[in-house]
């Protein structure tokens, strides 16, 4: 299989992927651990992270050959998504839409997730080449934007980012999203340094997936 093919089924299997923000790489990396360990099978490095790179190189090479995807986010240009797929990145994640961005990701088969808010945002993005749209903020949205742009775009694949909670997260897949990006309602313990905390929110999120996989 395609390389860029086996990536993109990796994040929607996921279903959840955790949006990683710290202020140093060691905490990235242990709230990182702490998802893992929880359960949840895609991690998203955001580019905020002080030397985002290495922290994906060091998570990319310990879990090679498993089902846990390590992609980038906050992508704003295409010198940091080279970076950041050199690094071994398996997916690049970016709160907009950059022509240059879906460029370098083609160019190394790596699938590129775009925030889009619009309609005519997500036709660029499908034109461009995305394999999967990230509804952002999603808080914004709501789910009945995922409906309304599956009307006209079908064979769009979008995952929310922003506002996902456990409360909520069913609503989202029930309106045909094909992952979510879960951030603060999931690491919020981090902030504490509670990372048990955190590995129990990423079970209770693995479990809330499940459900709603069998429904």
């Amino acid at each position: 299989m395609l390389q860029k093919n086996t990536f993109t089924q990796k994040v929607a299997a996921a279903g959840v992927i955790a949006v990683i923000r710290a202020k140093s790489p060691a905490k990235a990396l242990e709230i990182s651990e702490a998802v893992i360990k929880g359960g949840l099978t895609g991690i998203e490095l955001t580019f905020t992270v002080p030397q985002a790179d290495q922290v994906i190189k060091e998570l990319t090479t310990k879990y090679q050959d498993t089902d846990v995807v390590i992609g980038a986010g906050t992508v704003l240009d295409p010198i940091s998504a080279r970076l950041a797929i050199l690094a071994g990145a398996q997916f690049i994640v970016s709160p907009s839409f950059n022509p240059k961005v879906a460029e370098i990701c083609n160019l190394y088969q790596i699938p590129y997730t775009p925030g889009c808010q619009t309609v005519t945002e997500m036709q660029t993005a499908l034109t461009a080449g995305v394999d999967i749209v990230k509804l952002f903020p999603g808080s914004v949205a709501g789910p009945q934007m995922v409906k309304a742009a599956l009307a006209p775009l079908p064979q769009v694949n979008i995952m929310p980012t922003g506002g996902v909670s456990l409360e909520n997260m069913a609503e989202w897949f029930k309106a045909g999203v094909i992952a979510v990006g879960a951030g603060s309602n999931l690491l919020k313990p981090a902030e504490n340094g509670d990372l048990a905390g955190v590995t129990a929110n990423a079970q209770k999120y693995v479990a809330k997936l499940k459900e709603i996989r069998q429904q």
